[in-house]
């Protein structure tokens, strides 16, 4: 039985469409949406509308931008001679925050997963390559999550790569800084153990 008028069920219904969004936040954003004044509703309606038809791939990273190139590939002190690959556009602003990477990214937009059907020609590897075919590229920093899918994508794309003579580099990863040795499990032990270095 649904206790809820049907604008406010189907409401509640494109809620939880989005992801990490359960049926109880639903309706509280539900509900609080119904609460908000007319006004702000719609600029809330329009502000969604307008992301979705003005936001696109960047045609050099495939970052997503609402210009034909984003503002990290148009900044020309950055080092033209390191791209950073990452699964999402997110992860971009994840790096970026760091303020420790100087070079240029491009985004996957997702891993190969065969369980999911999702294969090389599926993620912009193909971007990736015609992109190193035409710059002077020293590096690749292949930075997918240490997850079975990540480490597949970086090794399919490291295999690539080798034959073209660029140095190919893969993040570190570990101990988080705070965490406690306790608490972590063998493969990031391990993983925390192989990329040890020199003090």
């Amino acid at each position: 039985m649904n206790y809820y008028s049907a604008p406010i069920a189907r409401l509640i219904d494109e809620f939880t469409k989005l992801p990490g969004i359960g049926r109880k936040t639903a309706q509280r954003l539900a509900f609080h949406v119904i609460g908000m004044p007319h006004e702000e509703v719609s600029v809330l309606a329009e502000t969604i509308i307008e992301a979705k038809k003005s936001v696109k791939y960047c045609s050099i990273c495939t970052n997503l931008t609402d210009r034909e190139t984003c503002n990290i590939c148009n900044d020309k002190k950055r080092d033209m001679t390191v791209i950073c690959v990452v699964e999402d556009p997110r992860d971009v602003v994840a790096m970026e925050k760091t303020k420790e990477f100087h070079g240029y990214y491009h985004v996957l937009h997702g891993v190969i997963s065969p369980l999911e059907g999702i294969g090389p020609e599926e993620i912009r590897i193909k971007e990736l390559l015609t992109r190193l075919a035409e710059n002077e590229v020293k590096e690749v920093i292949l930075a997918t999550n240490p997850n079975i899918e990540g480490e597949a994508t970086a090794m399919y794309i490291a295999k690539l790569l080798k034959p073209l003579g660029i140095k190919v580099s893969r993040i570190a990863y570990g101990i988080p800084v705070g965490g406690d040795l306790e608490y972590a499990d063998e493969i990031t032990l391990s993983k925390a153990m192989e990329g040890r270095r020199e003090l």
